[in-house]
């Protein structure tokens, strides 16, 4: 896959990153190589490794899923600019 002068513009513009002609022919050959390097990683072979999330060896931490009031419901409706029978009050925004 090569990256054109129009792709390196459109890429500009959606990223919102003002680019000057001049620096395009610069950005072109970065972004190439980018995708070059990319297409490198895809000839590796990954059969049998196993997915990770850390390069060090650990177990997730977990914790049980249980529903709760938050322990102090008082405190975060304290928070609230209106509420109502110990819900949040919110404006209408939809007729």
């Amino acid at each position: 896959m090569s990256v054109d002068a129009a792709t390196v513009r459109r890429i500009a513009h959606l990223a919102r990153i003002a680019v000057k002609d001049d620096e395009i022919s610069h950005l072109q050959d970065e972004l190439n190589a980018m995708l070059a390097f990319v297409e490198q990683l895809s000839e590796v072979d990954i059969d049998g490794v196993e997915p990770m999330t850390s390069v060090t060896p650990m177990a997730m931490k977990k914790r049980r899923d249980v529903v709760t009031d938050g322990g102090s419901p008082d405190k975060v409706l304290a928070n609230a600019p209106a509420t109502q029978d110990h819900f949040f009050l919110v404006p209408k925004v939809v007729e």
